[in-house]
């Protein structure tokens, strides 16, 4: 039996910084050491100059803006970007789709920005979704967050709102992002897990940086295993300016809600559904818009003034923080709607070039770091990626509206620009083109003092708030999954070290959270607090926060699964058929045989899946309609069984026959009682209308208990 290897050696630990009240790393000495074969002790760049401060971009003044003159920020974000190529970095596995954006209220009285003036005009947007960690042929159902990047093509320019699926981030400063993907994605040495932060060195890395624990209570919940990229928030995640036609700036956070509101699925569905189809959510997202099943969110705006934003018990500028939509109400100005699916996957999707940078007027930037560092960051990645500053010249990445520089030449040049002048300002030439004064985007004039210092200002020392309040919004069941969540993760790391120092970190969120970690581990000496600058505040709840406290009934865009065998009877799947679509969603019929079944009638009813193709985690809800022959002969086939099984693990509502017994025996379920559970409709005694109405309702989540363990 191999020997386990040895655990390394603990890295220091946190201490608090007095000088700010951020916790950071205590180096093992303050001078650059040599060791007998010259390689240095400390941190240096490469051209080996020391590096004093790792956690913290160079900034005029603690809340200013991130300076150019940074080398070891550009040089540590100029390496990370180029370590990939041609697949992305991060978000490299994604799908996405054509689509157009709708003005539907004039919003002139805080932007200039063009696509916002009219309502009722529409520009064209391509929109595309993602996984982060994993590579470009990894599965779609990973827990990890999501990315949801929309180009506006609008007709002052490209507008990139690059975010995500969550609305905040693990980090405050971009200088420590090539450190949070490192640890994330799979070891350097042996280049797995794949698609997944159960390991080590995540935890490792998560359990010594207090600031990403916000993110983590996002994380571990449900919002990271969405059911579809059509239902699925979306966050622009910094804080933004929108500059109107008289100078004046309001702050402003962007949000996506999605029209069929959120969902997710549950953990153990979520890993059978990358076993049954690793393409899920592409395909869904696909087959949606295909059928004319146009996915479709409104687009909001979060103001505030810079009164408000003082008034917060915490920084604007922390991209690890969110301002709750119950203190400031979202503002419907728009609707984006995808209507056609990309002609060539990789010409479109593949070749589709993202900047945060890339803004229009009436949109300026504010001295959040994290979002200074993306400014150069993206704009780097796609040089290297796409191999040449011309990269928007690529047919996706070109403007709809006119354009005209004087840049020329450069690897890949498409375009064949004539005359002599490529010099401005020039008096040579008839068609020279000039700035302007009165069109040109100007920035926002933000007065900006302050030393040039590596510090984190002390309003973002608060990181136990936010996340105590997101775990607090939830519903019990998505407690229940947040806890799951990090049992199944803890429970991945071999070190020691890493778990205890992650329930010391829990502990100062939420004392119950971290008991019932500890429970799941297995651990039961006491908790010792990690130290905590600013300890966690009780905020108001925000039911905002929770999936399921604002889920509204409905089957629309969904998909049920009806396994059926030959003998069916016509009416009662003619009776299924319609009222599944009266609700809007679509019916998928599962048989023996892909060929299909022969109904009662004597009707051929072809199959969209054989029994072992379409198991039932691809449905949100399913109908078990055997003749009582068939009943019998599915209950010999383990995928069928399965199917049954599942389907109640996995909390969904099944109507069923009385031929369909032998399955629930088979499958253990021969106890479930439809009498005490709403999801077991017996076909027999209740009619359709039953079904449609208990699968509108969601998943039966008091049936959670009866099939896995709550700790």
């Amino acid at each position: 039996m191999p020997t386990k290897p040895k655990a390394p050696a603990a890295p220091p630990l946190a201490a608090p910084d007095t000088t700010t009240g951020i916790e950071t790393l205590t180096p093992p000495g303050g001078e650059l050491h040599q060791q007998a074969d010259g390689e240095p002790t400390q941190l240096t760049t490469n051209q080996g100059v020391p590096i004093g401060d790792n956690q913290n971009s160079l900034k005029a003044g603690a809340r200013g803006p991130v300076l150019l003159q940074d080398f070891i920020l550009r040089e540590k974000i100029m390496h990370f970007d180029h370590e990939r190529i041609p697949e992305r970095v991060v978000h490299a596995r994604g799908s996405a789709a054509h689509g157009f954006f709708e003005c539907l209220e004039d919003c002139s009285d805080i932007t200039t920005a063009d696509f916002l003036q009219r309502p009722g005009e529409r520009i064209p947007v391509f929109t595309r979704f993602s996984t982060v960690a994993g590579n470009k042929g990894s599965m779609d159902l990973a827990r990890d967050v999501r990315g949801f990047a929309v180009k506006f093509y609008t007709q002052q320019g490209n507008f990139d709102l690059v975010g995500n699926n969550i609305p905040v981030f693990f980090i405050q400063d971009a200088i420590k992002f090539p450190d949070l993907i490192h640890a994330a994605k799979q070891d350097p040495d042996r280049e797995f897990p794949q698609a997944q932060t159960a390991h080590d060195t995540f935890w490792d890395y998560i359990s010594l940086t207090p600031e990403s624990m916000h993110m983590i209570m996002w994380i571990m919940s449900d919002r990271t295993i969405p059911r579809s990229y059509r239902m699925m928030e979306g966050f622009g995640v910094h804080t933004f300016r929108l500059v109107n036609a008289q100078g004046q700036s309001t702050f402003v956070k962007f949000h996506w809600r999605p029209k069929l509101n959120s969902q997710s699925v549950v953990w153990d569905e979520a890993l059978k559904i990358n076993g049954a189809d690793p393409d899920f959510h592409r395909r869904d997202l696909w087959e949606a818009i295909d059928t004319g099943d146009f996915p479709e969110w409104e687009f909001c705006l979060q103001t505030f003034s810079q009164e408000q934003a003082d008034a917060l018990p915490f920084d604007v500028l922390d991209a690890t923080k969110i301002i709750p939509e119950e203190v400031i109400p979202l503002r419907v100005v728009g609707r984006m709607v995808l209507d056609r699916n990309p002609d060539n996957f990789f010409a479109e999707t593949e070749q589709v070039a993202y900047c945060a940078s890339h803004v229009v007027p009436g949109i300026d930037f504010t001295n959040d770091p994290l979002l200074q560092g993306r400014l150069f960051s993206y704009q780097d990645t796609q040089l290297k990626r796409l191999g040449s500053a011309n990269f928007h010249q690529i047919p996706i990445n070109q403007p709809r509206c006119p354009f005209h520089n004087l840049q020329r030449d450069g690897h890949m040049q498409m375009a064949v620009p004539k005359g002599q002048v490529n010099y401005e300002p020039s008096s040579l030439g008839e068609d020279i083109k000039r700035e302007s004064q009165a069109s040109g985007y100007r920035t926002f004039p933000n007065l900006e003092t302050g030393e040039q210092l590596r510090v984190r200002p002390e309003t973002f020392a608060d990181h136990y708030s936010q996340a105590r309040q997101f775990f607090l919004s939830q519903t019990e069941p998505e407690r229940d999954h947040i806890v799951a969540a990090l049992i199944f993760e803890l429970s991945k790391c071999n070190v020691a070290r890493v778990r205890t120092a992650m329930l010391a970190r829990l502990i100062n969120i939420d004392e119950s959270l971290a008991a019932r970690v500890a429970a799941g581990l297995g651990v039961k000496d006491p908790i010792v607090p990690a130290p905590a600058p600013v300890p966690a505040q009780d905020l108001e709840l925000s039911p905002a926060l929770s999936i399921l406290a604002k889920a509204a009934p409905g089957l629309k865009g969904r998909k049920i699964g009806a396994l059926v065998t030959d003998g069916v009877d016509d009416a009662l799947l003619d009776d299924l058929k319609a009222a599944v679509e009266a609700a809007g969603a679509k019916l998928a019929i599962i048989a023996p045989t892909i060929t299909g079944v022969t109904t009662a009638g004597g009707q051929l009813i072809p199959a969209d899946f054989r029994v072992d193709g379409g198991p039932s985690v691809l449905f949100d809800a399913v109908a078990i309609l055997p003749s009582d022959e068939g009943g019998a002969a599915l209950a010999l086939e383990a995928t069928a069984v399965n199917f049954v099984r599942d389907a109640f693990g996995h909390l969904k509502v099944i109507a069923y026959l009385p031929a369909a017994a032998p399955l629930f025996v088979k499958g253990g379920l021969s106890d479930a009682n439809p009498d005490a559970d709403t999801g077991l409709i017996n076909l027999p005694t209740k009619a359709v209308s039953d079904f449609i109405a208990a699968a509108e309702a969601g998943r039966v989540w008091a049936r959670e208990p009866l099939v896995r363990k709550v700790f």
